[in-house]
Formats: C-alpha cells, sequence, structure tokens
C-alpha cells in the first residue's frame, strides 16, 4: 500500500495534457456499448438540463468529418491496446459540437461501460474555474491585478523566504522584497510552494503540517501559509503551487459567501453545469469513473488516490476538488471561448478572458517555462507554437488534471477540446499528444 504522503502529493500533480476521440457510423461517435445502456436509461431531468452544444456536420464549421475519423481511430486505439480503460472527447468549432467519442469502460472490474456523462476526479482543471470565479469579483471592482495578497490575508504582509541551507544543513530565512501580488498569485509566480518535491526544504513543511487538508476549513490553511517560508521571492520564478487553493479562499473572504456556494450560484447554475461538484452524491456514484495506472504486467491496474467523496468537505480545494462530466467542462470552456458568455449567459467580459489568458510572467519568471509558453491567470499560454513543439496556433490556453483529463482553448482557430480519462502513467501523455495532432489536421478551413 502507499504511504500516506505518497498518496497526498499524486493528488496534486499537474497533469500531462491529453485528448481522446472516437467514431460513429455519421461524425459523432460513442462505443456500441455505451450507446444500447443510453437508449435504454430514461433521460434524467439532470440530463436534459445539460443542454448539450447544437451538433453539427463538421464540413459547416470547416472540419473534415472523414478527417476526424483519424482522431477516434487514434484515441479507440488507445483502449483497443488495453492503454487506457476509458475515455470521452469531445470537440467545438465555431460554438458547434463537432466531435464526441466514448470508449472502453469506467470500471474495468464490473465492466460498467465509459458514458457520455460519466463522471471524472478533473483534479487541477478545477484551477481555472477557481480564476474565473475571482476575476469576476474583479470585474465587480472588490480588487486590483497589483494588490498585495496581504490586503485579505494580513498574514501574508510579512513571509520570509527560503535561500538555500546552511553549511549546517539548517534553512537559511531571509525576508521577502515585496509582497506577493494578486497577479503573481494567479500565475504560480508568488512563491509559494505546493509539498510536491522531496528535497526542498519548504516542501517538507508543506507535507508535515498538512497544509491542504479538505478536512479542515480554508482558514485553516491560510493560518498554516501565514508562518511558512515561501520558495522564492515573488514574481522571480515559476512554482506549481498551492496559490489557487488561496485563490478558493480569497473568493470566499471578498465574496462574504462560501466558495463552494459561490461556484455553484455564479457559474455552475447559470452555465447548465449539472454534475459539476466537490463531490459525488449518492444517487450518482454508479457513474463514477476508476482510475488505472500501469501494472508491472504492462496491464492496467486500480490506482489509489483515495475514496469518493460523497459529502461537501469542510475546505473545498480551489485547486483541485471538482468532479465533473466532459459536457460540463466543455459548457465551461466554450464559455471562454466565446469571450465570457455562453446562451445568453454572461460571466466575465471579453477583455478580461483575454487577459487571463496572457502570459503575466516577468522575464526572469519565464525563464523556468517550457520553450514557447508562459502563464496567464490560471491558464498555461503559448505564445510560440514552434518552440513548444505542438500544433497550437499562437494565443492557446489550457490546463489539465492529475488523473488525465485535458482542454485546449483556441481563440484563433475557434476550437476548444475537452479529454476525460482517469489514469496515472505513460499513456497519458502519449494520447493527448496524439490527440493535439489528430484534431487540428482534421481542420481544413
Amino acid at each position: 500500500m502507499r504511504e500516506a504522503v505518497t498518496r497526498w502529493r499524486l493528488a496534486y500533480l499537474p497533469a500531462a495534457f491529453a485528448a481522446v476521440g472516437m467514431l460513429s457510423t455519421s461524425f459523432l461517435t460513442a462505443a456500441p456499448m455505451a450507446a444500447e445502456r443510453a437508449a435504454a436509461a430514461p433521460a434524467t431531468a439532470e440530463r436534459a438540463a445539460a443542454r448539450d452544444l447544437e451538433t453539427v456536420d463538421p464540413s459547416a464549421v470547416g472540419v473534415s468529418a472523414k478527417r476526424l475519423e483519424r482522431l477516434t481511430a487514434g484515441m479507440q486505439g488507445m483502449v483497443d491496446d488495453g492503454r487506457l480503460a476509458g475515455v470521452v472527447t469531445l470537440m467545438a468549432r465555431g460554438g458547434k459540437l463537432v466531435h464526441a467519442h466514448v470508449a472502453g469502460v469506467q470500471d474495468v472490474e464490473s465492466g460498467a461501460p465509459m458514458e457520455r456523462d460519466s463522471i471524472f476526479r478533473i483534479y487541477s482543471m478545477t484551477k481555472p474555474i477557481t480564476g474565473v470565479a475571482l476575476m469576476m469579483l474583479y470585474e465587480e471592482g472588490k480588487w486590483r491585478l497589483n494588490d498585495p495578497v496581504s490586503r485579505f490575508i494580513p498574514g501574508f504582509a510579512d513571509l520570509k523566504v527560503h535561500d538555500g541551507d546552511r553549511a549546517n544543513g539548517e534553512p537559511r530565512l531571509v525576508d521577502a522584497e515585496r509582497p506577493m501580488t494578486m497577479a503573481e498569485l494567479m500565475s504560480h509566480a508568488g512563491g509559494l510552494g505546493y509539498g510536491l518535491g522531496t528535497a526542498n526544504h519548504v516542501d517538507r513543511l508543506y507535507r508535515e503540517q498538512r497544509v491542504l487538508n479538505a478536512d479542515e476549513p480554508l482558514q485553516a490553511m491560510i493560518d498554516k501559509l501565514s508562518n511558512l517560508p515561501l520558495l522564492a521571492q515573488p514574481g522571480t520564478r515559476w512554482y506549481y503551487s498551492i496559490g489557487v487553493d488561496v485563490q478558493g479562499y480569497l473568493v470566499e473572504e471578498i465574496s462574504g459567501q462560501p466558495f463552494a456556494e459561490f461556484l455553484q450560484e455564479r457559474i455552475f447554475d447559470p452555465l447548465g453545469m449539472v454534475d459539476t461538484a466537490f463531490y459525488v452524491p449518492e444517487e450518482k456514484l454508479d457513474r463514477v469513473a476508476l482510475i488505472y495506472g500501469e501494472g508491472d504486467d504492462g496491464g492496467l491496474e486500480r490506482f489509489d488516490m483515495g475514496p469518493t467523496r460523497t459529502g461537501m468537505p469542510a475546505g473545498p480545494s480551489g485547486g483541485g476538488g471538482l468532479w465533473g462530466t466532459a459536457d460540463d467542462y466543455l459548457r465551461f470552456t466554450q464559455m471562454l471561448l466565446n469571450g465570457g458568455e455562453l446562451e445568453g449567459v454572461r460571466l466575465l467580459a471579453p477583455r478580461t478572458v483575454e487577459m487571463m489568458a496572457t502570459n503575466f510572467l516577468s522575464p526572469e519568471a519565464l525563464e523556468t517555462m517550457r520553450p514557447g509558453q508562459g502563464f496567464g491567470l490560471d491558464f498555461a499560454t503559448v505564445h510560440d507554437p514552434a518552440a513548444a513543439g505542438e500544433p497550437y496556433a499562437k494565443g492557446t490556453y489550457y490546463w489539465g488534471g492529475a488523473a488525465g483529463t485535458w482542454f485546449w482553448i483556441d481563440p484563433r482557430t475557434d476550437l476548444t477540446f475537452v479529454g476525460m480519462i482517469q489514469h496515472r502513467g505513460a499513456a497519458v501523455r502519449e494520447v493527448q499528444g496524439i490527440s493535439r495532432n489528430l484534431v487540428y489536421q482534421a481542420v481544413v478551413d
């Protein structure tokens, strides 16, 4: 059995960015078993309320149906070869759904098929949702990008910074040269850690003090962080961090409304995201996709990332706590691609969305990023596709989750893609890379 610390770390690892697709008799696809089960089951009020995007023939929006079959075959092959248990992929262009594919199973042991409305742990794909919530408050004039975070969290006013270790092995702590700003918090450049590293003094402290603990209120996390050093001077380096969990606390503090309630009332209900929440109700447990990894024999084996939560946590994680479906998340990404609006519901202004998708890292911090990429406000950004070695258009922004879920939004191509798997291992990076190539080769106009 894995040690508790190992499980805790794995729950918050950043994801590779993957994608999967499927084929049907036309351009929309679903595995036969899943289609039969869906046809036999009565439509629920919730599923009907999801209001799927309008489906069109791909050619109507400049996508080749024939070439989309390559995407389907590539993703289906990952399942047929035993690399993945199952997958759901959706692609929209011009606000219209042109590809929907479901393959495999959500539970290998029982054989329960993967479904279009299977529920996934989306982990770090929670982060962009939290960022949108905070930016809604930004648009209300409640805070500014250059505000110090200490304006709302006084304990962050005088943080120390870890500056290496002394000869005797003790950590050397120095004063922060200036407070971290809200923009730095949202771009992982504020100096906070995540507890993922094994050699770093600050990461060890995060683990020892269980800074991320969903069984404690968000205030407990803030109290702990207020007494821990930063990993780097604010603004100087990009460190994947607990910063988005802090943002969840800030949504609560600034709005005066519980974080989970804010998301439900201001984002999920307006967008029709009927299956997205910080827990899975008992009546939906049969829709949960289980997580698998790669066994020593090359086959799939269950990967333990903790039990399914069936009640609201005391401290809902803005950085990784949500569960949801592919269709729910596609509605969220399409809202962003539309400039903050979906079907008459506006959450953000177009300029705010554009700003979130703009690199905010300083030249110094940018040196710690992958070539051709930067980081905006809770999204990774692509400013040089050639240097990044990806087919994305310039201006694409994306993120993913620790169990293999992934998405990207490409404003220049007017395209968004959502892929859902529950997997840990090399197949994640492989399927995500295949999806990117096969999506773009299908765009012909």
